[in-house]
């Protein structure tokens, strides 16, 4: 599929043959399809995979009427509707250790949270509702009957679907599965995911530098993200500009991932081969995003495996990992939710722009004197300002016809997520 280029406003920071964010999180998101493999795994494997079916409630929930509160379990006929009643105390209920008689008129018994109401009785008392004396206690007017009872199927119903395809497993989707007795659920397999770096002027972690050479911090930061994400990783580390050796990884990973992702080298540089080697070997949707930081983005298919080529500045990487390459993942994943949440903040700084790019200034969200919640950017937005990110706990997102935004008007902010 190509796309033709979307032209953005006529200004200085306009680029005829960039396409908008929006255009390009829909030529992504129409390519990407969810993958179909499930697999079984063991409840407390499956947090951070997503459901693969609906799952239904084998049992009610709770699974026996119960009590709410720690009490006296009375028959609801018996409470007084005017001056005081007392009740004989024929025995205790314990979660786990029932009473296993009945309860007869003017009876009650001594009943603790999550115990099996006993027969005869539909309503608790709370224990400081009561005064005692001897064996039998003490219950004044204004009682409800059916007070403090918890009935069994109020939370689920057997067959009811609890958890839908789709969902991601976190701390109280397993909880839940856990009190309806699973002990595995099938999900959908990871996404695969290859990546590497490419350029002359990197170098790894720990060894010395030379004029001109920078530290491959890229691979790093994209190894975080991609485990957050709950995919597969696949590293082939560093690459150099050499068109063989990128052509021989390149035809690797695609045959052994479901996406391809490099940093740096898919621009138009005399020195960067993938996108003309793409060309080649599989399609480009596009190449440039109407987006500050990380136009030089480019997205396609190399083989059946997606391909995205991201930029070499730090910023921009993360950047354009959070917008577009996190959402693909999602979706590859079977996730419901891949789009990211956006909150409407005030802001606490003017904000600088010029208009013809969508913008991703680096924010940070607090709570000021009065309590209310405000978004101010972390300082220069440099693309090559890797501690801007680490300040950072949101996006401002600017649109692209803005010029800028003064203090106090409100912006559009993207939180950073536990999908990262």
């Amino acid at each position: 599929m190509s796309v033709p280029p979307v032209a953005g406003p006529v200004t200085c920071d306009a680029d005829p043959s960039s396409i908008t964010v929006a255009r390009a999180m829909e030529v992504i998101l129409e390519t990407v399809s969810p993958l179909q493999v499930v697999e079984s795994v063991s409840l407390r494997a499956s947090l951070g995979r997503t459901v693969g079916h609906d799952i239904a409630s084998p049992r009610d929930v709770p699974n026996h009427t119960n009590s709410a509160m720690d009490g006296y379990a009375l028959s609801g006929d018996d409470l007084p509707r005017a001056g005081d009643r007392a009740f004989e105390v024929v025995g205790s209920a314990f979660a786990g250790a029932p009473f296993p008689g009945r309860v007869g008129s003017e009876q009650c018994v001594r009943i603790m949270t999550g115990a099996v109401m006993p027969e005869g009785a539909d309503s608790v008392v709370m224990q400081e509702r009561t005064r005692t004396s001897g064996n039998r206690i003490v219950v004044r007017p204004g009682e409800k009957r059916g007070a403090n009872v918890r009935h069994a199927g109020e939370d689920i119903r057997a067959g009811d679907v609890v958890i839908p395809a789709g969902t991601r497993i976190g701390a109280s989707q397993m909880g839940l599965l856990a009190s309806m007795g699973f002990p595995e659920i099938e999900v959908i397999r990871r996404p695969k995911v290859a990546f590497f770096s490419n350029g002359d002027e990197l170098r790894a972690v720990g060894t010395p530098l030379s004029p001109g050479e920078v530290y491959d911090s890229n691979r790093y930061t994209l190894f975080s993200m991609l485990k957050r994400s709950g995919a597969e990783i696949v590293d082939h580390g560093l690459v150099a500009d050499d068109p063989n050796l990128i052509h021989d990884t390149l035809i690797s990973a695609a045959g052994e991932a479901d996406m391809v992702i490099t940093s740096a080298g898919a621009s138009v540089g005399d020195a960067d081969y993938i996108a003309g080697i793409l060309k080649t070997m599989g399609r480009v949707d596009f190449w440039k995003v109407a987006i500050k930081p990380g136009r030089p983005l480019s997205f396609g298919k190399l083989g059946e495996a997606l391909f995205f080529g991201l930029p070499g500045n730090p910023v921009s990487v993360m950047v354009t990992f959070l917008v577009f390459v996190l959402p693909a993942i999602r979706r590859l994943s079977g996730q419901s939710r891949v789009m990211p949440l956006r909150l409407k903040l005030r802001v606490a700084t003017d904000l600088r722009k010029r208009p013809g790019r969508m913008e991703f200034q680096r924010g940070v969200m607090f709570v000021d004197q009065s309590g209310e919640t405000m978004v101010r950017t972390t300082g220069s937005q440099g693309s090559g300002i890797l501690k801007s990110m680490s300040q950072a706990n949101c996006f401002i997102v600017l649109p692209d016809d803005s010029d800028g935004v003064s203090s106090g008007e409100w912006v559009e902010v993207q939180p950073f997520d536990q999908g990262i």
